[in-house]
């Protein structure tokens, strides 16, 4: 008989909380995104849980929203990942470390040669997530007067993923010959130079450090729409998705399974990890309070801004009472989240007000509100169902929300023996039962 299936477990970090009121909750940490004694706390509280990775969003610029709601987001600042993740490596022993790098607004050789290092310096245990950066504010940080179109992104993105794993193939695993007797270093038949020539990008190579410990740093990938998913299903070996309900889980969770299948991929070697908000209490009543006071600390400046961002353009200016109107502008930011957020309005009668304050509380996501075991119940039927693989946690405030899931939620799940007790191996992809890749040009 085949092993029982078991959940892998990331934390999604910005490295705070997700929600918007995070920084408010009593008890909660206001300056945790600078606070590197509090991050490294939590980063080995989390290794004591046995989950698999540490996962880093990241923005390249600040949030594209006005300075009334700006000035309420705790997520305006934050470390740069490849300066906080090679300090959490060398004060963790075996959490993987998820870094958001966007593929739209940096350079193929600067993304292969950060990963290779910090893959280096953590003894294997570093992923990227491939994003597609959708925040228009970041162009003009970087010279352009405009965002790239939503489809462009993703054709350079296929192309850029293709000059990073170039580059990571560049030595073979045993190039490093270190021979103080003949005084040779490396065996020059086991380097290969890219010298990729394609429509985006020209990239000589070779890459100027070993063939990271992994052969790649795991890859991970969060795009939900068309174009994000056939990205996922040919590159990805970790899916971020966001979806909020078990059928549409298990729908998407199946597409992207067989797109994978399609271009001759084996399905199993990806593992696809919805967010999931998680709110403990000792009671569901209790946890639906702490929720409740949570979302009561969003401010309307702050909900009506995100909403503005999902949505694409400036929601002040509709009827905050009404419904949103049937015909809404163009947009080039995610078109996926955008429409999911109409879906909902519509099929709840929901006003432009109430979506603000259910996306400046929740962002779209699933949300799992109870005691410890109603939670496990919850994630054992997503898993069993084939709805996931596992999830990416998302805690409500910091430190108390990650400490209860850690303290409560992972002693039920391995109880059922739904989650490990100790980690299996010393990488991140012995951990998520991953291959490790061959390389493309040297057996």
């Amino acid at each position: 008989m085949s092993e029982p299936r078991r959940l892998r477990l990331g934390a999604f970090m910005r490295p705070i909380s997700i929600h918007t009121a995070a920084w408010r909750y009593p008890g909660g940490a206001p300056d945790a995104n600078f606070n590197w004694p509090l991050i490294k706390r939590l980063t080995q509280k989390l290794e004591h849980g046995c989950f698999d990775a540490f996962f880093m969003a990241d923005h390249l610029a600040v949030p594209n929203m006005p300075t009334p709601a700006l000035k309420r987001s705790a997520t305006v600042t934050s470390f740069a990942p490849m300066t906080l993740l090679p300090a959490l490596a060398a004060v963790t022993e075996h959490i993987g470390l998820i870094a958001t790098m966007s593929t739209t607004y940096n350079a193929p050789f600067h993304v292969a040669r950060q990963f290779a290092s910090l893959d280096h310096i953590s003894g294997g245990r570093a992923a990227w997530n491939v994003v597609t950066s959708t925040n228009p504010y970041e162009a003009l940080n970087f010279g352009l007067k405009e965002h790239l179109e939503h489809d462009e992104r993703y054709r350079r993105a296929r192309e850029f993923y293709d000059v990073v794993t170039g580059l990571w193939d560049s030595w073979a695993d045993d190039a490093f010959l270190r021979d103080v007797e003949s005084g040779v270093f490396f065996d020059p038949d086991k380097l290969h130079v890219l010298d990729h020539q394609g429509k985006y990008y020209s990239v000589r190579g070779p890459l100027n450090i070993a063939r990271p410990v992994q052969g790649w740093p795991v890859i991970v990938q969060a795009g939900q729409s068309d174009a994000g998913r056939q990205l996922a299903a040919e590159t990805a070996e970790m899916v971020f998705s966001g979806v909020g309900d078990l059928v549409s889980a298990q729908r998407v969770y199946a597409d992207i399974k067989d797109r994978a299948r399609a271009v001759g991929r084996n399905p199993d070697h990806m593992v696809i990890a919805p967010g999931a908000f998680v709110v403990i209490g000792d009671t569901a009543a209790e946890a639906r309070a702490k929720k409740a006071r949570l979302d009561g600390l969003v401010h309307p400046d702050s909900g009506i801004a995100t909403l503005s961002v999902q949505l694409g353009f400036d929601a002040s200016k509709l009827d905050l009472d009404g419904p949103l109107p049937d015909e809404l502008p163009p947009t080039n930011a995610s078109h996926t989240s955008r429409q999911k957020l109409v879906d909902m309005a519509r099929s709840d009668g929901l006003t432009v007000r109430q979506l603000a304050q259910y996306v400046g509380a929740a962002f779209g996501s699933l949300e799992m509100i109870g005691t410890p075991s109603m939670i496990a119940d919850q994630m054992q039927e997503w898993l069993e169902t084939r709805a996931c693989d596992g999830f990416n946690v998302m805690f409500p405030y910091l430190p108390g929300g990650l400490d209860d899931f850690v303290d409560q939620v992972v002693p039920e799940l391995q109880r059922r023996g739904l989650f490990r007790r100790a980690y299996e191996g010393t990488t991140l992809r012995e951990n998520l039962g991953l291959p490790r890749p061959e390389n493309r040009f040297f057996s």
